[in-house]
């Protein structure tokens, strides 16, 4: 595996990797490199079998304020070709979240701005702490939330998507739950026995199964239910079924055993 500048990257249990933004002088606010350095760090944990989860983090009291405004400010100053390149890796790196194989969990404590927002809405699931805060701020600079913007729409829908990016206003772990923003809120001292639940959870379910969850659910949108959805549905699970996954998974059901992907303690 790679040496990092801005992350660290631990092993949370068998077959768990964190991955924790580690710039908390500036709030784990991320730059070209903390962007380079995740877009390369997903794409390793997406090719390592020995990783079926990946959890998000962010070091000290904030999970992360977002773009550094130092970086910010060397970009009003570049070309518009800087700019379009620099947009593109950001851009790129949210996918590689989003699209990773492996199901991820942001694990989010005190403030999460602007981009962390994106960061968090881009991974599968979001636990907060109860005392967390939301803000899609980036308009108060004078720019927008244009390339977290599609992240932002689909965890809470255009309207309060829209909401959110023009009034910046900042909203509490308790309002992020009611929008889906985040899916679950806890108290400080029990993020971490939350994130290990989910955690124990994804364990259980078959690893090449959810990544075709993952795959599958990338396809499909909220709306008519379309012949060409129904097909690829139907190809999908009858392709599933037949694999040594399933074979497995329905054995050890019927066996009264867990099945042979589950870690024993």
């Amino acid at each position: 595996m790679s040496v990092w500048e801005t992350l660290v990257l631990s092993h949370r249990a068998p077959g768990v990797a964190q991955v924790t933004m580690a710039r908390q002088a500036v709030f784990n606010a991320f730059d070209e490199t903390m962007i380079a350095e995740l877009d390369e760090v997903f794409t390793e944990l997406a090719a390592d079998a020995r990783v079926r989860v990946v959890v998000l983090a962010g070091d000290g009291k904030h999970f992360s304020a977002g773009a550094d405004l130092q970086w910010m400010k060397r970009a009003s100053t570049a070309s518009r070709a800087w700019n379009l390149d620099d947009a593109r890796r950001f851009a790129a790196m949210l996918a590689r979240i989003e699209y990773c194989p492996k199901p991820t969990v942001a694990r989010i404590q005190g403030a999460a701005l602007g981009g962390g927002v994106g960061l968090a809405c881009a991974c599968d699931i979001a636990i907060a702490t109860d005392n967390a805060s939301f803000a899609v701020s980036e308009a108060k600079f004078g720019i927008l939330p244009a390339v977290i913007g599609p992240y932002l729409v689909n965890a809470v829908g255009k309207r309060q998507a829209k909401r959110l990016a023009l009034t910046t206003t900042r909203i509490n772990a308790a309002e992020a739950l009611s929008m889906g923003m985040v899916q679950q809120v806890v108290a400080a001292d029990a993020l971490d026995a939350a994130v290990d639940t989910t955690v124990k959870e994804l364990l259980a379910g078959g690893p090449q199964a959810l990544g075709e969850i993952k795959q599958l659910y990338a396809q499909l949108e909220v709306g008519p239910i379309s012949a060409e959805v129904r097909e690829l549905t139907a190809q999908t699970i009858s392709r599933v079924r037949g694999t040594d996954e399933a074979r497995e998974g329905f054995a050890a059901f019927l066996g009264k055993r867990p099945a042979n992907w589950i870690p024993q303690a």
